[in-house]
C-alpha cells in the first residue's frame, strides 16, 4: 500500500527504511493474532480433552472440560493481556521501545510457551496462557508506540494499520495449522499449534535485533545524540543534514515545552487535553469491541472463509486511511457495521434460524460487516491511539488504551454465550441489536471526539488539541506554532500553546511573511 501514496516533495532523506521498519515491527501482531486464535481449536481437541479432562466426563460418560475449567482456559489470557497491556508502559519507558519489545518476546511470551507445549495437565497449562497472554498484552501496546514514534507523517496510518493486517493474519494462520493437527491422536495434536509461536518470536526478535530504538524515546531520556544516529538511519541521512536536525529539534522544544507543563506521571494522564485524549481513546478502543461479533464458531470452513475476508478486506483501509482520513473511515465504517447488524437482527428474527434464504443472507451480511471491520475500526483504532499523545505520557496513555481493547474483550466473549444462549436470555439474532446500536453510537462519538490527525506529525497533534475546541473543526486545522521559535524567544517561556501561536503569527505577519515559514506550516490537508 505504501506504494501507492505518493512521498511528498518536501520530505527530507528516504522513506523505504522507515516503512520498512514499520511493516516489519507489525508483524508482532501475528504473536496477538496466533494465540488468539490458537485455543479455540486446542480446546475441540479430542486427544487434548481426553487427556486434560482431569478425570471429568459429561452426560453420556466421554471425558470432557468442565464449563468453569473451560471458561478458566480462555479468560486467563485475556487477565494476562489486560495486566501485560498495562506494564507495557514502565518497560517501554525504562528499557526503550525496541529492548521492551525484545524482552516481552523473548522472555515473557516464550515463557508461555514453553509452560503450554510442556504441559500435560491443566494447572501448567494454564500458566502457560497466563504468561503467554501476559507477553500478549506487552506487545500489543508497545508495537503501535514503536510504530507511530518511527513512521513519516504521511504514511503513518498505513504503517500502524497494517499492525491490524498482522492480527488477522495470524488468525488465519491458527485455523489452519490447527485443521491440520486436530486429529492427531497424540501430544503433536496440541503441541505442534503452540510451539510454532516460537517461530513467530525468533523472526520478531531476530529483526528488532538489528533495529534502532526510535529517536523520540532518545529525546525522552536526553540522549540527543543517540536520536540523531537514530533518525540518520532511518532517514538515510547524515546527522548533520539541515532536515534532519530541524525535525529532532522541534520535537525536542515539544517535548520540553510539555515537561514544563508536567513531568509525565500518571495523574498527567487524566489532566487538560491529554485526559480528554486518554477518554477518546479509551472509548474508540471499547467500541472497536463493542462493535460486534461475526457470530460463527461451528466448521472450519466457515472460519477459514471468514478469516481470509478479515485478511483480505484490511488491505483498502491501509490506502484509506491516509486517503480518506481518520474520521471519515471510521464513520464509513460505523454506518456499515451498522446496517449490516441490523440487518442480519431484523433477518434472523422475523425469518428464524431454520429459513435457508435468511441464514444465507445473515452469512452475506456478516461478511460484509467483516469487510467494513476489518477496512475501518480494525486497523484505525490502533491508528488513532498511537497519534493521540504527548512524548512524556505517550507509552502510559497507550498501555491504558490498549488494556481497555483487552478488558472489553473478555467482558464480550464472557458474556455472549448469556446473552445468546437458550438457558439465559435467549437472544439468538436478536443480539445484533445490541451490536448494531454501539455501531450507531459510535457515529456520533467519532462526529463528537475524534480529530483528523492525517498528515501532522506527532508533535503538531498537540497543538492541534490544544488550538481546536471541536473534533469536527478539526480538518480545517493548520499547525502554526513552532515549538524552536518558542525556546529561542524569551518572551515566549511560560505561554500557552494558544497564547504562542497569537504571538507567532503576530511576529512573521509583521515580519512580511504571513503564510509560514518553511517546514511549519503544514502541507494541505483535504
Amino acid at each position: 500500500m505504501g506504494l501507492l501514496l505518493k512521498k511528498p516533495d518536501d520530505e527530507p532523506g528516504a522513506a523505504w527504511p522507515a516503512v520498512v521498519i514499520g511493516l516489519f515491527v507489525a508483524f508482532g501482531g501475528v504473536l496477538f493474532g496466533y494465540d488468539t486464535g490458537t485455543i479455540s481449536g486446542i480446546l475441540g481437541m479430542e486427544y487434548w480433552v481426553r487427556e486434560f479432562s482431569g478425570g471429568y466426563t459429561d452426560a453420556d460418560g466421554q471425558p470432557a472440560i468442565s464449563s468453569g475449567d473451560e471458561s478458566l482456559i480462555v479468560s486467563i489470557l485475556s487477565l494476562g493481556t489486560f495486566l501485560g497491556a498495562l506494564t507495557a508502559a514502565p518497560v517501554a519507558d525504562y528499557f526503550g521501545r525496541r529492548m521492551g519489545l525484545i524482552l516481552s518476546t523473548a522472555i515473557i511470551f516464550n515463557l508461555g510457551v514453553i509452560l503450554q507445549t510442556a504441559s500435560t495437565s491443566q494447572p501448567l497449562f494454564i500458566a502457560g496462557r497466563f504468561w503467554a497472554g501476559y507477553g500478549v498484552g506487552l506487545i500489543s501496546a508497545q508495537i503501535p508506540l514503536y510504530q507511530s514514534e518511527t513512521a513519516p507523517k504521511w504514511i503513518r496510518g498505513t504503517v500502524v494499520g497494517a499492525y491490524q493486517l498482522s492480527i488477522t493474519i495470524g488468525l488465519f494462520l491458527a485455523a489452519i495449522v490447527n485443521n491440520a493437527t486436530k486429529n492427531r491422536d497424540d501430544t503433536g495434536s496440541y503441541r505442534i499449534p503452540v510451539a510454532l509461536q516460537f517461530l513467530w518470536s525468533i523472526i520478531l526478535v531476530g529483526g528488532l535485533l538489528f533495529l534502532p530504538d526510535t529517536p523520540r524515546f532518545h529525546i525522552k531520556k536526553g540522549r540527543h545524540e543517540a536520536a540523531a544516529k537514530a533518525l540518520a538511519r532511518i532517514r538515510r541521512l547524515p546527522v548533520d543534514h539541515p532536515g534532519l536536525v530541524e525535525e529532532l529539534a522541534e520535537v525536542r522544544a515539544n517535548h520540553d515545552f510539555e515537561m514544563s507543563l508536567g513531568k509525565g506521571t500518571y495523574a498527567d494522564c487524566f489532566k487538560g487535553t491529554v485526559g480528554k485524549r486518554l477518554m477518546t481513546g479509551c472509548a474508540l478502543q471499547a467500541l472497536q469491541q463493542l462493535s460486534g461479533r461475526a457470530g460463527f464458531e461451528n466448521p472450519f470452513t466457515i472460519q477459514v472463509i471468514t478469516n481470509c475476508v478479515n485478511v483480505v478486506s484490511t488491505l483498502p483501509g491501509l490506502y484509506l486511511v491516509e486517503k480518506l482520513g481518520r474520521r471519515n473511515l471510521l464513520l464509513l465504517g460505523s454506518c456499515g457495521m451498522a446496517a449490516c447488524q441490523f440487518i442480519v437482527a431484523i433477518t434472523g428474527t422475523v425469518a428464524g434460524t431454520t429459513d435457508l434464504a435468511a441464514q444465507r443472507a445473515a452469512i452475506a451480511f456478516v461478511c460484509i460487516y467483516i469487510y467494513f471491520f476489518a477496512s475501518t475500526w480494525g486497523p484505525v483504532a490502533w491508528v488513532v491511539t498511537g497519534e493521540l499523545f504527548p512524548l512524556k505520557v505517550r507509552a502510559k496513555a497507550l498501555s491504558m488504551t490498549t488494556a481497555t481493547n483487552w478488558l472489553l474483550n473478555f467482558a464480550i466473549a464472557y458474556s455472549t454465550p448469556y446473552m445468546v444462549d437458550e438457558e439465559h436470555a435467549n437472544l439468538q439474532s436478536k443480539v445484533f441489536f445490541v451490536w448494531g446500536s454501539f455501531c450507531l453510537l459510535s457515529i456520533g462519538f467519532v462526529w463528537a471526539l475524534i480529530y483528523e490527525t492525517k498528515a501532522l506529525t506527532l508533535e503538531q497533534v498537540d497543538e492541534l488539541y490544544e488550538l481546536v475546541d471541536k473534533a469536527w473543526q478539526s480538518k480545517k486545522f493548520r499547525p502554526k506554532v513552532n515549538f524552536r521559535e518558542s525556546v529561542a524567544e524569551e518572551g515566549q517561556r511560560g505561554m500557552s500553546l494558544r497564547q504562542m501561536s497569537i504571538a507567532q503569527e503576530r511576529r512573521r505577519s509583521q515580519a512580511g511573511v504571513e503564510g509560514g515559514e518553511k517546514g511549519f506550516r503544514g502541507e494541505e490537508r483535504s
